[in-house]
């Protein structure tokens, strides 16, 4: 049985641990406001934007568009979007393993690089094959720490001019898609080709006169769409994290809590029984004594 100082200093570690947690719960408690924030006013924009597309080409064939071009998938670019620090529970290690299903699973036979987005999934492919990265994507690699469209367009240009030079026949993005703080879901997009969604009910029916014409309106809204759809899924990352870290810290709290009550009763039991053993000591030498 541990001592009562091992006790004492396992009750003041555990005291030390709960303020941590305590305290990185309320700083992503905070974060997530403003991330959630973000990512609830970009959301209708998004999908207004591809509504609008949606409208625009349901009447265009843009077989011939280099951004939809359908190839034989021999190269896959993948953008893996994860958090810079950890402590957020399966948060990172979710993107990560789903990565690896992309890589060595679903496209098993075809040549997959991945840009890491985050520097835990960097740590995890720095060292592979498969990790991939480049001078134009390099100054903005670390582009948690100033989020904005025009680091993301950086990335979004780039892997469209990939695209089109026929360097990569796929493009897709895996990040965790925000719901609440304690639910974040493993999101898989395909960035490129671009995939029409456009269903009758989407389509409109009305005559309208376009200044210029669709064709050309098409073809500047498709690259400002792929920009939002990644900015909107680093967005959606940046809220899943907060709001996974402050479940984490929650339950953490909730633990330490619980493993201090019975540290704490254990050290009252340990002292308890060492101030009876200390009464029978006396009593017994008092005996003695008498006898």
């Amino acid at each position: 049985m541990a001592s009562l100082k091992e006790i004492r200093n396992r009750i003041t570690s555990v005291g030390s641990t709960m303020q941590i947690t305590s305290a990185m719960k309320m700083v992503s408690a905070a974060k997530l406001k403003r991330a959630q924030d973000a990512i609830v006013k970009m959301r209708p924009y998004s999908e207004k934007l591809q509504e609008i597309l949606g409208n625009l080409s349901a009447t265009l064939d843009l077989s011939e568009n280099a951004f939809s071009e359908e190839r034989e998938i021999k190269n896959v670019l993948i953008i893996g979007i994860t958090s810079n620090r950890g402590l957020c529970g399966g948060f990172n290690n979710n993107i990560i393993k789903h990565v690896n299903h992309l890589v060595n699973e679903e496209f098993k036979g075809a040549n997959s690089h991945v840009i890491c987005l985050g520097k835990k999934i960097k740590d995890a492919y720095k060292r592979s094959d498969s990790y991939y990265i480049n001078d134009v994507i390099a100054p903005v690699e670390d582009i948690f720490n100033q989020l904005t469209f025009d680091n993301s367009s950086i990335i979004a240009v780039d892997a469209m001019n990939r695209f089109t030079s026929k360097e990569f026949d796929k493009v897709i993005v895996v990040y965790n898609k925000f719901v609440n703080a304690a639910t974040q879901i493993v999101t898989t997009e395909q960035l490129l080709p671009i995939v029409s969604k456009v269903t009758e009910d989407t389509v409109s029916n009305g005559d309208y006169i376009f200044e210029p014409s669709k064709e050309e309106i098409v073809l500047d809204l498709i690259p400002k769409s792929l920009k939002v759809q990644l900015f909107k899924g680093l967005l959606d990352s940046n809220a899943s994290e907060h709001g996974a870290r402050m479940t984490a810290m929650h339950k953490a709290t909730d633990n330490a809590q619980e493993m201090q009550k019975a540290l704490k009763l254990s050290y009252n039991k340990a002292r308890q029984a060492a101030i009876t053993n200390e009464i029978l000591e006396i009593v017994g030498g008092a005996e003695a004594l008498n006898s």
